[in-house]
């Protein structure tokens, strides 16, 4: 899969919630003229009319030489930082400090990066201490515990958006009875699949500690790397469904929450029964195998997943080889229950 998702870097727990800045635009005062009694009452000013227009801020603005600028509108601010998860080259990294923007005359604050490898980048701004995504950006990227803004920079055969046919990215939540509670994934579905009655092979596709079920089609790319390969005829049509794999913290939050009682410890790792692999099995393949026209054969069933991914996929494959086919494990420790 793509790099930015291989080279992955576990981001800390602690990391606070990322906020949108809002900003007020504040309509001047308007002074009325004494009238004489005798006169027409003034036209009244609809409200918005005549307020004062911000400068116009382009962010990312990513040129063809790949080099890509981050702005902000901040003018009260006083320090503007850019914070990765070490996407960017240069950005973000344990210890590292975060480089600054600089302001100009307008109150924008802008820093210019790269040339960057071609690639999908996750960012946001810090603003005196507060950490906020990009208001002009309406690309971003979940994790388990925070949320991204986004920057594509093209160049790649494999996950450029191409003139090629296009599959769907659809969220999807189901119950899950064994975790109780309402759950999210997303699942793709191949050009074509709305007005052909075909069924497709099924990739279940498991992402890793640091992730949601977002990441793999936002940071990831994954619907286009699809498109491209189905559109190459280096890749059958498929459908690939991709799970939320916590079952606990801000990142079941995401996918829904469960209960804690039964979503102790982290899925994949340690001693126990893994929650994760049977919500798996009791309700989330049986929901995708009743409402999706996947083939249900072994043969056409695969399961694949990254870190903590790797390890919910030997924890459901091993136990269930008649229903998987092919199994994929990558960058995983081989802890499974």
């Amino acid at each position: 899969m793509e790099r930015n998702m291989t080279q992955h870097r576990v981001l800390s727990r602690d990391l606070a919630l990322a906020v949108l800045l809002v900003g007020s635009l504040i309509a001047p005062r308007l002074v009325a003229r004494e009238q004489p009694a005798s006169s027409a009452a003034a036209p009244a000013v609809q409200p918005g009319r005549g307020a004062a227009q911000g400068p116009t801020v382009t962010s990312p603005e990513v040129r063809r030489d790949r080099r890509v600028t981050f702005r902000i509108l901040a003018p009260a601010a006083q320090k503007v930082e850019l914070r990765s998860p070490g996407d960017i080259p240069g950005v973000g990294g344990r210890g590292a400090a975060l480089p600054q923007l600089t302001k100009n005359a307008d109150g924008i604050w802008e820093a210019t990066f790269g040339p960057l490898p071609a690639g999908a980048y996750r960012y946001v701004f810090v603003v005196d201490g507060l950490t906020v995504v990009d208001a002009r950006n309406p690309a971003t990227s979940q994790t388990n515990t925070t949320v991204y803004s986004l920057a594509v920079v093209p160049g790649s055969d494999l996950f450029d958006t191409k003139n090629v046919p296009h599959g769907a990215v659809a969220a999807v939540h189901y119950n899950s009875t064994a975790l109780g509670g309402i759950r999210r994934m997303h699942i793709y579905t191949p050009p074509g699949y709305e007005t052909s009655r075909d069924r497709y092979p099924v990739l279940y596709l498991l992402h890793g500690a640091g992730d949601v079920d977002d990441s793999w089609t936002s940071v990831g790319r994954a619907g286009f790397i699809l498109d491209n390969l189905i559109a190459a005829s280096s890749a059958k049509p498929m459908i690939v469904v991709m799970p939320a794999g916590h079952v606990n913290g801000a990142g079941a939050a995401l996918g829904g929450s469960v209960p804690v009682a039964a979503a102790e410890g982290i899925p994949g790792i340690g001693s126990g029964p893994d929650p994760f692999a049977n919500d798996f099995m009791t309700d989330l393949m049986p929901y995708v195998e009743k409402n999706y026209r996947v083939l249900t054969d072994r043969q056409s069933r695969a399961i694949a997943g990254l870190s903590m991914g790797g390890n919910q996929t030997l924890n459901i494959a091993i136990p269930h080889l008649d229903k998987f086919a092919y199994i994929g494990v990558f960058s995983s420790g081989s802890a499974f229950r």
